[in-house]
């Protein structure tokens, strides 16, 4: 192989890393804007993010497509391939946050019709920034293959499980001391399972980053979980 061909395999596979991470700045985005349209009640926002969702969808389409070429065309071995498949997971896993974003969004849309449940906002607040604060530590893990960094976002998934099990004895609280809030809180729940989903994701990429550097799977007798409610 010539230093050319090689010199162009690598840009290639920078070009896909490149991608991945740029598909990852858009879920952020799409996430925290999300938490922020519910927690404000702010319908523009809301609208905002539902609008958005298809560059997620067409990023990830555009990766799987990158990969597959190059898998086919340059047959890419050990290292090389599991960062083209991790490339193709990572930004899997990105969509599927895009998507639990989004409907994070209409179900704002529906909140805001009803009155505030200030304490319960508050609640989807906190859960809502250490999501995020998961997933964006585990983008970092993946930009900078920080191994540690990667393990760490994995071992503290039990973290946001714990938050939505408070989260939900809260919600039924309410709806059984004042059943005109039910409908409102049902959306909440929805919110808060959709924003715990978010985080297993950040915890499926921290296994993909363990993955591609390592070659191995990460060992645990049980994954962390401790949500007892939803599954």
């Amino acid at each position: 192989m010539t230093e050319h061909t090689v010199r162009s395999y690598e840009e290639e596979l920078n070009a896909l890393s490149a991608e991945c991470a740029r598909m990852g700045g858009l879920t952020e985005a799409q996430v925290a804007d999300a938490i922020t349209a519910v927690v404000k009640r702010n319908q523009e926002l809301a609208g905002n993010v539902v609008a958005r969702d298809d560059r997620l969808d067409v990023a990830e389409r555009d990766i799987e497509r990158r990969a597959l070429r190059l898998i086919a065309l340059r047959q890419p071995m050990a290292d090389d391939l599991r960062r083209t498949v991790a490339a193709i997971k990572v930004a899997n896993n990105l969509e599927r946050c895009g998507d639990l974003a989004k409907n994070i969004a209409k179900r704002t849309l529906v909140i805001v019709e009803s009155d505030p449940l200030t304490p319960i906002t508050r609640s989807i607040d906190r859960m809502g920034k250490l999501v995020v604060q998961r997933l964006t530590a585990v983008l970092d893990a993946y930009a900078g293959q920080d191994l540690e960094r990667a393990v760490a976002v994995w071992s503290q998934d039990e973290d946001v499980d714990e938050h939505y099990n408070s989260l939900f004895r809260e919600l039924l609280t309410y709806m059984m001391g004042d059943p005109r809030t039910i409908t409102a809180c049902a959306h909440m729940l929805f919110v808060a399972k959709n924003l715990e989903r978010i985080g297993d994701h950040a915890t499926n990429i921290a296994e993909i980053v363990y993955y591609q550097i390592t070659g191995e799977d990460m060992i645990a007798p049980v994954r962390p979980k401790t949500d007892a409610f939803g599954g």
